[in-house]
């Protein structure tokens, strides 16, 4: 268990281009081979190579528990039946006009924290793929929701300047301990830089010291 520091495609932005839950890491098609291996292995979970339209910035395009996943409505058909037959999850569109669903929804197999800006439609959606209650919650102003949270079933990592309340009604809504934390010398939007699961985690590797402190305290690993 532990905290690894890494990089991928010379960037400590590693979130961007990677997802995980407990049996797998999603990685865009075309990584070394060697470097999603390695990768996997320090979370304890097997690579899986997809894209979403095409591109390789997975993070911002998709969320995922390990129950199922929601996948930005730009991804092509062909790529929705690649990743389910890969993951054996259930795969579904994002029904929204928004489509950096990663950013705008967190969820563990507890709970889901949702964007105030998506509409009924989608945060039942939320609820019905990813199998747990979903609620709205805005992080003071920001809407991007998703891009401020990182859960999982041992822990979550929350931007770093909500108050004890609110850091307390987000931990609530996943059944985990939350804590605040940031990545990669200051950043608050944790997912750019954090990709976890229940044992492990992955950050980039501008990370300091007292920031890796924060963050094995809030993930539990």
């Amino acid at each position: 268990m532990g905290l690894h520091l890494v990089e991928v495609y010379r960037s400590p932005n590693i979130g961007i281009f990677l997802r995980a839950n407990d049996r797998l890491l999603l990685a865009p098609k075309g990584i070394a081979s060697t470097k999603s291996r390695m990768l996997a292995e320090k979370l304890h979970v097997s690579p899986v190579f997809v894209s979403v339209e095409g591109t390789r910035l997975l993070g911002p395009l998709m969320v995922l528990n390990n129950r199922g996943m929601l996948v930005s409505r730009l991804v092509e058909d062909y790529e929705v039946k690649e990743i389910a037959s890969q993951t054996g999850l259930r795969v579904e569109k994002f029904e929204s006009k928004f489509t950096a669903v990663g950013n705008l929804v967190a969820a563990n197999d507890r709970g889901a924290v949702v964007s105030p800006i998506l509409d009924q439609t989608a945060v039942s959606q939320v609820a019905d793929v990813l199998g747990v209650e979903a609620q709205r919650l805005a992080i003071q102003d920001y809407v991007q929701v998703g891009a401020l949270i990182v859960p999982t079933n041992s822990g979550a990592a929350v931007y770093p300047k909500l108050t004890e309340k609110d850091v307390e009604e987000v931990g609530s809504v996943f059944g985990v301990e939350a804590y605040p934390a940031s990545v990669n010398g200051g950043i608050p939007f944790l997912t750019s830089g954090l990709v976890a699961n229940s044992s492990n985690a992955l950050v980039g590797d501008l990370t300091t010291g007292p920031e890796l402190i924060f963050l094995t305290k809030a993930l539990g690993v």
